[in-house]
């Protein structure tokens, strides 16, 4: 059996080359794993069926990286990007807080 090669449009049948306008049925495969980047990958799956000689197939419909400090969706538009607006900021640091440490040798001897 000769390997899948993998299609670029999940809305052309791999068979005959008919456009489908849209998928039958979908559903959302969640990863378990975060990226690097720590996002969660959402895919969303399709099953086509052809119009025109009946074959079904399935297939990759669009893809969501969503966490961290920006979401991207990569679809049959090409990769779209939203970032919050806190993120062109450096990450929120936190109070400071300076302890002298002859402070506390004094509140141990009382």
């Amino acid at each position: 059996m000769m390997p899948k090669k993998k299609q670029s449009d999940p809305y052309v049948c791999p068979n005959c080359g008919t456009k489908v306008d849209k998928p039958q049925k979908t559903w959302q495969l969640i990863s378990p794993l975060p990226d690097s980047y720590g996002r969660i990958t959402i895919t969303v799956m399709g099953s086509f069926v052809c119009p025109n000689c009946g074959n079904r197939w399935k297939a990759v419909v669009s893809k969501i990286k969503a966490g961290g400090s920006s979401v991207e969706i990569e679809g049959k538009k090409g990769v779209k990007k939203i970032e919050s607006k806190d993120s062109s900021e450096k990450a929120e640091e936190g109070e400071i807080i300076e302890l002298d440490l002859s402070d506390l040798d004094e509140d141990e001897e009382e």
